[in-house]
């Protein structure tokens, strides 16, 4: 496989895996160099990417066709997140989200009684319902997405969205930027526009002064990005029904080595539980 220096710059991420974060950042990055961006929705459209020039392309489903992956001047950088975050993520935004952006919301389905995919969780009142509901749902679509990525390939960045909200010294950004093959005044630049748009940074500020930066899609997608949030939010039953249909999952994407997470959950829910017996009166 022949090496040329990189001037498609393709970004891949996933459903709730920071799509909303690296769509402000890149834009931003294009605009600040004069990069064209270039989102390719549909994988089998990459002719449309010019034929000189560097060009920041993007995907949000992490689909980019295989013609692409074989071009010696593309690189990639792909993001994931845990499944299991990416769960709660979706099902917490697919309820309450008052935008039309993702059409797949909205829509009369008849396989739910002529209601939407936001109406129908509305409707079920158990959060364990509701789980359930998006595992089989739009986080399956999404979990295979993730499946499906061709990792280990030599032009592509694999990083996981864990470690970059905990970026704050912009170092693994930066290794990006290299990769990518930005010269040092670019980096600089680039670097400012993540730390300005990251939960660490700019937008951290803007959230904590609601400032007009922080409305409009941004602020619907951004309720937490912290990590492990499922430890705590997951339902134990949620987490035996995710470990009987996903436990090989999470195995393959390397947030686990085996199911043993599900019997340390167990063990701290039943220490929770053993302890709160134990401060109340008789």
């Amino acid at each position: 496989m022949t090496s040329a220096p990189p001037r498609i710059l393709c970004v891949g991420t996933h459903h709730k895996t920071g799509t909303v974060w690296m769509r402000r950042v890149w834009r931003m990055i294009g605009e600040a160099l004069e990069i064209p961006f270039e989102p390719v929705h549909n994988p089998d459209r990459w002719q449309r990417i010019p034929d000189t020039g560097r060009v920041i392309v993007v995907n949000w489903s992490g689909a980019f066709a295989p013609a692409l992956f074989d071009h010696p001047e593309a690189r990639f950088l792909h993001i994931i997140r845990d499944p299991r975050d990416v769960l709660l993520s979706g099902a917490r935004y697919h309820e309450n989200s008052p935008g039309r952006q993702e059409r797949f919301l909205h829509g009369a389905r008849a396989d739910l009684n002529g209601l939407s995919y936001q109406q129908h969780l509305q409707s079920l009142t158990d959060l364990e319902a509701k789980l359930d509901f998006e595992m089989r749902n739009m986080h399956l679509k999404t979990l295979g997405e993730m499946l499906k990525w061709p990792y280990g390939h030599p032009r592509a960045m694999d990083l996981r969205y864990e470690d970059l909200i905990d970026d704050q010294s912009c170092a693994l950004f930066a290794d990006v930027l290299r990769f990518f093959g930005f010269d040092n005044a670019e980096a600089e630049t680039a670097k400012t526009i993540y730390f300005e748009n990251s939960l660490f940074g700019g937008l951290a500020a803007d959230q904590s002064t609601n400032r007009d930066q922080n409305t409009g899609r941004t602020a619907t997608h951004v309720v937490s990005g912290a990590s492990g949030q499922w430890q705590t939010a997951l339902p134990y039953a949620t987490a035996q029904l995710y470990a009987e249909r996903h436990a090989d999952d999470l195995v393959t994407l390397g947030y686990e080595t085996d199911a043993g997470w599900l019997n340390a959950m167990q063990h701290s829910t039943d220490s929770a539980s053993s302890a709160a017996t134990a401060g109340c009166d008789a």
